[in-house]
């Protein structure tokens, strides 16, 4: 069965794009850490990322820090935090998360958002690409 994140690669369920390319997508992560907090992903499905082929772990990681490097300029942030732990969706996907504190690298603490407030931020973001 498809991952969650197979069925936003397939336009099945919506999500709040930040960038795509023909291998990679990156999306708004609907329950955030903070605000900007982003989810890069291949589109390929592999459950754990060093199962990923060396190419596509590369390339996957190049999209991950233009994707980071876009968010550090539209989010205010002192910088923005890597996490590759993936245990509740069985697909590789790289957090990208805003951060003011160590308290915004904890999964714990989540932001809330309106749909106008995610559609907002992914254009804010999408700008500084």
């Amino acid at each position: 069965m498809a991952s969650i994140f197979t069925k936003i690669v397939n336009g099945e369920i919506p999500c709040y794009k930040i960038a795509e390319t023909d291998e990679f997508l990156a999306f708004l992560d609907v329950n955030p850490n903070s605000s900007g907090h982003t989810l890069c992903i291949p589109k390929k499905e592999v459950d754990k990322i060093f199962d990923l082929d060396e190419t596509t772990y590369i390339g996957l990681m190049q999209f991950s820090r233009k994707v980071a490097i876009a968010i550090e300029k539209a989010i205010p942030c002192k910088r923005v935090g890597v996490s590759v732990i993936g245990l509740e969706v069985p697909h590789v996907h790289v957090h990208l998360i805003p951060l003011t504190s160590m308290e915004d690298a904890r999964f714990i603490k989540k932001v809330s958002h309106t749909k106008e407030d995610f559609e907002a931020v992914a254009e804010k973001i999408k700008a500084a690409l």
